[in-house]
């Protein structure tokens, strides 16, 4: 089960922090906090996106397949960084965990074949490390699946903009099940994180009001062609 750790270098009080970096360059008083964070809503209700560039967040997504950390780097808007776990330094030789779809998981011939593969992997890299081939190359048979450990750093902007894609009820189970343990793990982070969260993270068609997908869940209306 994966799991999103939000780190002690994250901004606590960004709405404070987006109201301070904007009163500094409209010259107003910036020694109120309560000011402050009174400006930093106003520049959130009038969606100054570039105010929300200055909040970062700092965090390690532990337990998530390499599969959805590979989509997860995608979202490279606002000058994110990130660190994975090393493929040439871990031994994974020797065993690895999976995450398993639930559409494996509750399908016990399928679940069976799915382990198996599994299995199959690490037995044969095993076998490759007995016969001296480098970990850095042995490592190309790892599959998708496997879990994986990063580091990444991204500020706020780019969390409201991610969210819109991937809290989308047609985006991938495993990528909304991981954006909603980043929602609550910032809730749980300050009180500031949890109004930003309530209020500005959520799929582009509640933001928008109407769904631009082709193929819509239907949640929203979808928006009529242009004529």
């Amino acid at each position: 089960m994966g799991k999103v750790i939000i780190q002690q270098y994250t901004t606590k009080y960004p709405i404070t922090m987006i109201g301070e970096e904007a009163g500094t360059c409209w010259g107003a008083d910036t020694s109120d906090s309560s000011k402050n964070y009174k400006r930093g809503l106003e520049c959130l209700s009038n969606e100054h996106g570039r105010t929300t560039e200055y909040p970062d967040v700092y965090m390690i997504l532990d337990g998530y397949s390499a599969r959805v950390i590979r989509e997860w780097y995608t979202h490279i808007g606002g000058s994110p960084t990130r660190l994975q776990a090393s493929t040439r330094y871990i031994d994974y030789e020797h065993g690895f965990d999976f995450v398993v779809p639930p559409t494996i998981q509750n399908n016990p011939q399928a679940l069976n074949v799915y382990t198996g593969i599994m299995a199959d992997i690490a037995d044969g890299l095993k076998e490759l490390d007995e016969l001296g081939i480098p970990r850095e190359d042995s490592a190309l048979g790892l599959p998708l699946g496997m879990t994986t450990r990063i580091v990444c750093k991204h500020n706020a902007r780019n969390l409201m903009d991610m969210s819109h894609q991937r809290m989308c009820n047609r985006a991938y189970h495993e990528y909304r099940k991981l954006f909603n343990d980043l929602c609550d793990a910032l809730r749980d982070y300050s009180e500031e994180w949890q109004y930003i969260v309530d209020h500005y993270f959520m799929p582009k068609c509640k933001y928008m009001g109407f769904c631009k997908e082709k193929y819509t869940c239907g949640l929203m209306p979808r928006r009529e062609a242009p004529m």
